[in-house]
């Protein structure tokens, strides 16, 4: 209900007012009643939206079915008053329940007030959004929720500009959705605020930032963070007037002022919706009664005048006097209201405790019913340690996942070794120890990527078709006619990126596709990567398949944390509630000097995993990628070899129908004497390597690994080193980069390790990065001479007199 109390009866208004008091006094009970849970030891940690009641319900007022959040964790309120969740379910956030029919937010993976809409159902099938109110799924990182605002509101964008989206109608209602952001004073001091804000007032989209101003950035105040003291006076520059073509609408209202919020909400979402126009709410006067979070306590860093100051301007006290000065309310019903309000959340607490720890109960004592079983009488069983381990557990005042699996696991030390016997006590707890770890997994790693039938993984391959008019043509041409397919055949696929869109790609990729499609799906973009990727996790989120372009990989390190923090983790810290199928493009590898080199894989496979990370060797492969992740829903990086796109390939016939296998080697060259192993544009020069060592009878089998992650799923390299029994490893990462990670995978944990008759070795680029130009390239990267050098002394060791010493 909209606050214009003037299309409302007395009676109306003063119901809805006194509704509201009551959400913003149960929410605070919340907060207190959850600081004592957690310094009392029944939860681990908590961060609460103490203070900040009064604006987010006004907020609320204007949040529709369809419409977005991406906020932060002090938002309980607006989550609460929109309908979004209930007290119980915020303590068992709170309690860490990982049970997704009780804490359907995040399942136990992210910790409290981290909120996220179940979109997507069991099936990976998209809900209809358009029903719903959605929040996309929390991560702490301050201001890290930023970057995908602005795909969020750009998607309301498209669907209301583009006639090709009209039939999604389950994603959006002519584009009338607002997202909604929000964010504590301090964080606007992160660059990421300021490249949201910056790309939102370019490109005119329905997005409202509103920022929590309490003073302070934990005991940090905001004399020390932004200039003028005051966020709204720093992006004054930022503010749109009535002739200009961008820029914000930018308002100002008090955190307590109950009245002049709902006002201000009113009419700055009003516009927002209506023209497609940013808006920034900056709330001033805001209070943290609790402090940062249960860490610490704002009283060592507040003064008393100032504390003093909080109380007399908490934003209940406030509106609890204005209700009474209006005569809304009297005080007795505003006594009785904060009494219910306080009982309502007890109760909720304590079911939700009940319910969390009644599951621990259940599965210590069928633990201990296997365990305290007489029929096991062997002589070797050391009784009175597992009594002990026993008792403890039963005693366990801190009951968890954690104490009663590291009990099993003890106990089963203390039975006899040599025990095969079927229905054994041991073999009973070595079964239930298996389901507990099974039963973990599902819990807390399960759905790192999609498992459903969209997994990119379940794409059945399509092999490149050729025939007797298939003409050889730059490799560049191969992918522009590929794109020219995919943007014919599926109206939700957009691009964009730096030189993206008019110049179609700085390789000519995208020659002639804005002009055939339209630069809003073929669109350029100012140079902040940060949010490239952010606007693409927002409209993988509203159900659009993004292609994100990073014009070269160095660039990536720009928005690495929010590749790794938010788009890697969506499904993963949403227990499968949530998917953002974005594919980020870019290309790599052997340019010129230390930051366009483009071979930093180590560095970002092991911070992205939960996205698929491609590195073909050439366009066709590259085509063939793009093509199998959009029959998917997982999210990838695909690095396009920098020197390949004047290369000459063969054309396929079967443009934009041919699709390569994700986790798929492909062995290029066979060979009996050693394994070489590499990827991307490493392939060619180990392909001049192999034709190098061929000449003096050495025969290696090449094998262009495809994907990083995934890696070599079928073990194709450990069934080619039981053939050679020798391996190289060969990229032009750092040395320990991603070699080494090739070289765990197939010696450790394929267990090729066994099939060796030598050491694996490692060929690698130097510690450093790249020195400029030919020279520079040729001593700080690996060539083809050092591949030889390797394979070559490896094949010494075997047989010295048919390969005596080169040095």
């Amino acid at each position: 209900m909209s606050f214009e109390a003037n299309e409302l009866s007395f009676a109306e208004f003063k119901n809805e007012v006194i509704a509201d008091y009551k959400i913003a006094c149960v929410s605070r009970n919340m907060s207190l009643l959850a600081r004592k849970e957690v310094l009392g030891g029944k939860a681990k940690f908590g961060i609460f939206g103490d203070g900040k009641e009064i604006p987010q319900i006004a907020m609320a007022k204007q949040f529709k079915k369809g419409d977005w959040r991406s906020g932060y964790y002090r938002d309980q309120t607006f989550i609460l008053a929109a309908g979004m969740m209930t007290p119980k379910e915020f303590f068992a956030q709170l309690y860490g329940e990982t049970r997704t029919e009780l804490n359907p937010d995040n399942g136990g993976r992210s910790f409290n007030n981290h909120f996220g809409t179940r979109t997507i159902d069991e099936k990976g099938e998209w809900k209809r959004l358009t029903d719903m109110k959605c929040t996309s799924s929390d991560i702490s990182p301050t201001a890290g929720q930023m970057p995908r605002l602005v795909g969020l509101a750009m998607a309301s964008k498209l669907y209301r500009n583009n006639p090709g989206l009209k039939e999604f109608d389950q994603f959006s209602i002519n584009g009338n959705e607002v997202a909604f952001g929000t964010i504590g004073d301090a964080s606007t001091s992160e660059g990421h605020f300021f490249e949201t804000l910056n790309a939102a007032g370019v490109l005119q989209i329905p997005m409202a930032v509103s920022v929590w101003d309490d003073g302070y950035g934990i005991s940090v105040p905001k004399k020390f963070q932004t200039t003028k003291e005051s966020i709204s006076k720093a992006l004054k520059g930022f503010e749109k007037g009535p002739k200009d073509k961008t820029g914000m609408l930018i308002y100002n209202a008090r955190g307590w002022d109950y009245a002049g919020l709902c006002q201000m909400y009113e009419e700055g979402i009003r516009r927002c919706r209506e023209e497609h126009v940013p808006v920034l709410f900056h709330v001033e006067e805001l209070t943290q009664p609790v402090g940062h979070s249960t860490s610490g306590s704002h009283e060592r860093y507040k003064s008393s005048e100032r504390l003093q100051w909080e109380k007399d301007y908490d934003g209940l006290v406030q509106m609890r006097q204005w209700m009474i000065e209006s005569k809304l309310a009297t005080i007795e019903e505003l006594d009785a209201i904060e009494e219910d309000a306080v009982i309502e959340v007890k109760t909720a607490q304590k079911e939700a405790f009940k319910e969390f720890n009644d599951a621990f109960k259940a599965e210590r004592q069928e633990l201990l019913d296997i365990i305290t079983q007489k029929n096991c009488v062997c002589n070797e069983i050391k009784q009175d340690k597992i009594d002990g381990i026993v008792q403890q557990l039963k005693t366990s005042l801190s009951l968890n996942r954690k104490e009663i699996l590291s009990a099993a696991r003890k106990v089963l030390r203390h039975y006899c070794a040599a025990c095969e016997k079927p229905n054994s006590m041991k073999a009973q707890l070595k079964a239930w120890v298996k389901k507990y770890f099974d039963q973990g997994w599902e819990n807390y790693s399960k759905w790192l990527y999609s498992e459903d039938d969209y997994s990119a993984l379940k794409v059945t391959p399509v092999p490149p078709a050729f025939d007797g008019e298939s003409s050889t043509v730059p490799g560049r041409e191969i992918l522009r006619d590929n794109f020219d397919h995919i943007f014919a055949n599926n109206p939700r696929v957009v691009t964009f990126g730096e030189d993206t869109g008019f110049l179609g790609g700085v390789n000519q990729t995208l020659e002639g596709m804005q002009e055939k499609y339209g630069d809003l799906r073929v669109r350029d973009t100012g140079i902040r990567e940060t949010t490239i990727l952010g606007k693409g996790i927002g409209m993988a989120l509203r159900g659009l398949r993004p292609i994100a372009e990073i014009q070269y990989f160095d660039y990536l390190l720009y928005a690495l944390q929010t590749m790794s923090d938010d788009l890697a983790t969506t499904r993963y810290r949403t227990k499968n509630g949530q998917k953002a199928p974005l594919i980020v493009r870019t290309r790599g590898h052997r340019l010129e000097g230390i930051w366009h080199s483009g071979s930093p894989l180590s560095m970002v496979i092991n911070s992205i995993r939960g996205v698929y990370v491609c590195v073909p060797r050439d366009m066709t492969r590259a085509a063939g990628f793009y093509n199998t992740l959009l029959s998917a829903d997982d999210p990838a990086l695909v690095i396009e070899p920098l020197n390949g796109y004047r290369l000459r390939e063969k054309r396929p016939s079967n443009i934009g129908e041919f699709k390569v296998p994700l986790g798929v080697p492909e062995i290029i060259e066979e060979g009996k004497d050693v394994t070489l192993v590499t990827y991307g544009s490493c392939v060619r020069i180990a392909q001049d390597a192999v034709k190098q060592l061929a000449d003096i009878g050495v025969s290696v089998e090449l094998i262009d690994v495809q994907t990083l992650l995934p890696f070599d799923t079928n073990k194709v390299i450990l069934e080619s080193i039981k053939k050679t029994n020798r391996v190289v490893f060969f990229d032009e990462d750092v040395p320990g980069g991603a070699t080494a990670y090739m070289m765990h995978k197939v010696v450790e944990e394929h267990g090729a390790f066994y099939h060796l008759d030598a050491s694996p070795k490692t060929v690698t680029a130097k510690d450093h990065r790249p020195a400029y130009g030919t020279d520079g390239d040729y001593f700080s990267n690996p060539n083809a001479e050092d591949v030889y050098e390797a394979i070559y002394a490896l094949m010494a060791e075997f047989d010295p007199k048919r390969f005596p010493a080169i040095y």
